[in-house]
């Protein structure tokens, strides 16, 4: 799963692992854990292109595991490589919002690295300009802008089966 930051990758990742009965990892999570430090420590401390290959060397390791749910960070699928790491076994779902719920939905505050710097709507539009084409490459797009977790994750279930797979949702 990837998407814009605020998209709801990691709230709706985890609600549709248990609906589906799959494990769920967020990589952020997994990275800080092998990092011994936040995303934010390790973007101030090593930079942007150091969290990056610690998210493709994590991507590179997980992305074949069966049975998951993986919420990659904002910016992972940027990555032509990791793109493909994580087609490789895998259904890519993008989330999407708009800008106005993206804005509302993270805040003010200063755990989001890539918008640290000048006016964070224009920020936002800016990566969201520069990530959309990779956005655009996932077999699933789900916009989450006026949706509820879970009516996101049942979606998200229904257009999965049209993938062909055969998943026993539990019940809410």
């Amino acid at each position: 799963m990837c998407g814009f930051m605020g998209t709801g990758k990691s709230s709706v990742g985890k609600r549709l692992a248990a609906l589906i009965d799959y494990t769920f990892l967020d990589l952020d999570t997994e990275i800080e854990a092998e990092a011994g430090m936040s995303i934010p420590e390790i973007f101030s401390s090593q930079g942007e292109p150091a969290f990056r290959a610690l998210e493709s060397s994590m991507i590179e390791r997980v992305a074949c595991r069966t049975n998951c749910v993986i919420a990659a960070g904002g910016g992972a699928v940027v990555n032509p490589k990791n793109l493909q790491n994580l087609r490789r076994c895998g259904i890519i779902v993008t989330l999407t919002a708009n800008v106005q719920t993206i804005l509302s939905r993270v805040g003010t505050g200063d755990d989001r690295p890539m918008l640290r710097q000048g006016n964070r709507q224009e920020r936002i539009r800016e990566l969201m300009e520069k990530r959309k084409d990779a956005y655009a490459q996932a077999d699933i797009i789900q916009d989450t802008t006026a949706l509820n977790i879970d009516a996101v994750a049942h979606n998200l279930v229904e257009r999965l089966r049209d993938f062909g797979f055969a998943l026993d949702e539990k019940p809410s």
